[in-house]
């Protein structure tokens, strides 16, 4: 398993990717919005999302676990 975790802090803007959903490594799975700008965050490796850990408009600070791919 891997977790996939923020970059830097900034609020969840999207989620582009459902907790089942298969993805490929490079995909994007969820978007930050810090100081007016998207940030994506893409999967390290191909498989499947386990869990996401936030919701649209959470806060999270950098290195926090945003989702479980397997």
């Amino acid at each position: 398993m891997a977790e996939l975790k923020a970059s830097m802090a900034g609020s969840v803007w999207k989620i582009v990717a459902n907790e089942g959903q298969s993805v490929t490594d490079g995909q994007d799975i969820i978007i930050l919005e810090s100081m007016k700008m998207e940030i994506p965050i893409a999967a390290e490796e191909a498989g499947t999302i386990k869990e996401l850990k936030v919701n649209e408009g959470d806060f999270v600070n950098e290195g926090d676990v945003l989702a479980v791919i397997e």
